[in-house]
């Protein structure tokens, strides 16, 4: 627990107290944590509108491969960061396998941009989210929505009034985890998107640049998300800490 517990409290014990609002007011600080709130926002949203079907999928149809889909949506979670930021490179940059066709057909440029921003961090945090919402329909009762077949509804009518409300706070769940890991995400971002001010460099990035030069900005953004996690954990207490 000390191991664990030290170098947080080492940074509480360090931060510049005094003049903390003034250093979260610094242009550069709220432009950082501005494009951060918007990135993870965005890349929240659009792992819902891919992870919840993907999550359908996984825990209620049956076909060949889907021990090998599950093992797959799951490789970002044990991927090096720096490693997806190279893998998507690779797919999606100006020579990659997509962005090549993506930039001369529609003239569309991921890398180093804030849409690049986006992609990365939905790349490592959707694995979070289809976990989640995949656990909570493994454990829905599928009594209510066979009853609701019997009744005539068609499976969207089901899925969007039976469904969606039975796993709700596995939905809720797994996107306030989904938008925490997008928000601290640094690997694959300065990898993929790089860091230019006002453009790609979220707040983890400017994290490790301010501390080459104004180590007091740095604690300052740490202390940031370290309130984030704090406060995601406390929300979530009942769900991932509490014990029998």
């Amino acid at each position: 627990m000390v191991f664990l517990t030290l170098p947080l409290a080492g940074l509480l014990v360090r931060a510049p107290w005094s003049t903390l609002a003034e250093r979260l007011g610094e242009p550069q600080v709220l432009e950082a944590l501005r494009l951060s709130l918007v990135t993870a926002t965005v890349a929240t949203l659009v792992c819902l509108l891919l992870g919840v079907p993907l999550a359908w999928l996984l825990a209620r149809v049956a076909f060949p491969g889907r021990r090998l889909v599950r093992a797959l949506v799951t490789v970002p979670l044990v991927l090096p960061p720096v490693v997806g930021g190279v893998a998507l490179l690779l797919v999606l940059g100006r020579r990659g396998l997509v962005g090549q066709w993506l930039d001369t057909t529609f003239g569309v440029t991921l890398p180093f941009t804030t849409a690049g921003v986006v992609v990365a961090e939905t790349f490592v945090a959707m694995p979070f989210l289809v976990i989640s919402v995949e656990g909570a329909l493994r454990a829905a009762d599928l009594r209510f929505e066979e009853a609701a077949a019997t009744l005539g509804a068609s499976r969207w009518t089901i899925f969007r009034r039976v469904t969606l409300p039975l796993i709700a706070p596995g939905v809720v769940a797994g996107a306030v985890l989904c938008w925490a890991r997008a928000l601290g995400e640094f690997g694959a971002t300065i990898t993929f998107a790089g860091n230019f001010p006002g453009r790609t460099q979220t707040m983890p990035l400017a994290v490790y640049l301010a501390l080459e030069t104004k180590p007091e900005a740095a604690i300052v953004l740490s202390l940031v998300l370290l309130a984030v996690s704090v406060i995601i954990l406390a929300s979530l207490r009942d769900r991932w800490v509490s014990g029998p």
